[in-house]
């Protein structure tokens, strides 16, 4: 794979529990998924760095925002993995509500890439992010993970029927991914390059401000 130069310098910035200690952000695309969709396997392929994204054999073990910087004030986000059914019902709703206000209010989140298990597409806990999302009209990028698993006619079936599912959302566009073979790596690559290239060199300009609202 062939990524272009902004992806490869991703440098780990911060992490945070809490909504008000969000970073200063010009812009930031979010990477979101199911708890062993594959998320962070996909964020160290496309930067090209293998332990940038902690992965861990043991689903729901990421419980912060992780957040990797790619130019002055420009972020990859990591978002936790949810839907991990051992993690206590407490945790669970901690997790909603951080990420709920993440997706909803976060003024410089200029995008997402959803990550889903091509095996088990679209489930209600992924639809709960895009309904969380898309009524802000920004960008979303799905990658159908995992898809090494599947024939060829699988891939195509899967495909069609989430990009049916979405065809309603003109914001939203559809992939097939695999960090075991590479599959998808550079288009994948390239979408999230082109949310950031309207943003531009980084200047000496304000940053935007952390959240819409802060009483977290």
């Amino acid at each position: 794979m062939t990524a272009k130069p902004v992806l490869n310098r991703a440098q780990f910035h911060t992490s945070v529990a809490r909504l008000r200690d969000l970073p200063a952000s010009r812009a930031e695309i979010a990477f979101a998924g199911r708890s062993n969709a594959g998320k962070s396997s996909a964020i160290n392929l496309l930067t090209r760095k293998n332990r940038l994204a902690y992965t861990s054999k043991t689903p729901g073990r990421t419980q912060l925002i992780n957040f990797f910087e790619l130019d002055a004030n420009i972020f990859l986000v990591d978002l936790p993995g949810y839907g991990y059914a051992k993690v206590p019902p407490e945790i669970k709703a901690q997790w909603e509500a951080l990420l709920s206000r993440y997706l909803q209010e976060r003024a410089a989140l200029a995008g997402m890439v959803l990550i889903m298990d091509a095996r088990h597409p679209l489930t209600p806990l992924d639809q709960r992010m895009l309904d969380w999302f898309l009524p802000r009209g920004k960008p979303v990028h799905i990658l159908l993970s995992k898809a090494d698993k599947l024939s060829g006619n699988e891939r195509a079936q899967t495909l069609r029927k989430v990009r049916q599912a979405v065809a309603a959302h003109a914001c939203v566009s559809v992939q097939l991914f695999s960090s075991l073979s590479r599959l998808g790596a550079e288009e994948a690559a390239a979408r999230i390059e082109s949310l950031l290239e309207p943003l531009g060199p980084s200047q000496n300009d304000d940053t935007a401000p952390a959240m819409a609202t802060q009483h977290e």
